[in-house]
């Protein structure tokens, strides 16, 4: 299979993590609805970064190698995808990914799907979206699509990581939150030893963050079901704990014959 798309920008966020800038060549980006996924993919034969795990046995030469990552790029943008990913030793795809260069060309898949989208959510609803990881990847999308014009709605990110040199887009969701007053980012990280420059935030994870009432302190009231949807994304582990607390507050998880405000994307 042809490959059809080419690396346009590559940003370390910290050893393990890179934002990857992925367009087309030759064709169109399609629409997509801020929170979907796109299917990236390469050969068997492409090269592995060092510290990757060996293969055992290895996959066919030209095998395409596909998996599904969210897309953080805005809707609105239509030259290019971006994609944070996370280096996973033992996986087939990433650590062929993590060997891109600027230029280096690979498989785009060329629609794009996935139900973890604003789409259920009423217009006037507050939004408390929660990730951990690579699973702030679909939020970024939404808040650079749609973060403007959403000024009648408070939203607040939760974005847990271990260490602060690994809480991506901190820069980018600082500047926003100061620009748009009804955005609140709320970074926790878990392991905040000997962080240069030292961290002096929420130390904990996502579950602590809510516990906490630091949403409530930052809106002047707090996330209820009648007003608030909730986003999980990241971790299942973290996915369950918070499900749980939320259903002890009322929530309901969302399902297609039976609309909730939680809604949630396990990402392994």
């Amino acid at each position: 299979m042809e490959l059809n798309a080419r690396v346009l920008a590559r940003q370390e966020v910290a050893p393990g993590l890179i934002i990857l800038r992925v367009a087309p060549e030759g064709w169109a980006l399609p629409p997509f609805e801020p929170g979907q996924f796109a299917v990236l993919g390469l050969p068997g034969a492409a090269p592995r970064v060092p510290e990757a795990e060996p293969e055992n046995p290895p996959p066919p030469p030209h095998q395409l190698i596909r998996r599904a990552y969210s897309i953080a790029s805005s809707s609105r943008q239509h030259e290019y995808l971006e994609f944070y990913l996370a280096l996973v030793r033992t996986g087939a795809l990433t650590p062929r990914l993590f060997r891109l260069h600027v230029g280096d060309r690979l498989w785009l898949v060329p629609r794009f799907s996935g139900m973890f989208t604003l789409r259920h959510v009423p217009a006037d609803a507050h939004l408390v979206l929660v990730a951990t990881g690579t699973g702030l990847a679909p939020y970024m999308s939404m808040l650079r699509t749609h973060l403007a014009e959403s000024a009648h709605r408070r939203t607040a990110v939760i974005h847990g990581a271990r260490y602060p040199s690994d809480l991506g887009y901190r820069n980018e969701l600082e500047d926003l939150a100061r620009r748009h007053p009804h955005l609140t980012y709320l970074p926790v990280v878990s392991r905040p030893q000997g962080a240069v420059p030292p961290w002096s935030g929420a130390v904990g994870h996502v579950q602590d963050i809510w516990r906490a009432g630091l949403i409530a302190r930052a809106w002047g009231f707090p996330p209820e079901p009648a007003h608030t949807h909730v986003f999980l994304c990241g971790n299942p582990q973290m996915i369950e704990d918070m499900v749980r607390l939320l259903e002890g507050e009322g929530f309901r998880e969302h399902h297609k014959d039976a609309p909730g405000q939680i809604h949630t994307e396990r990402y392994w």
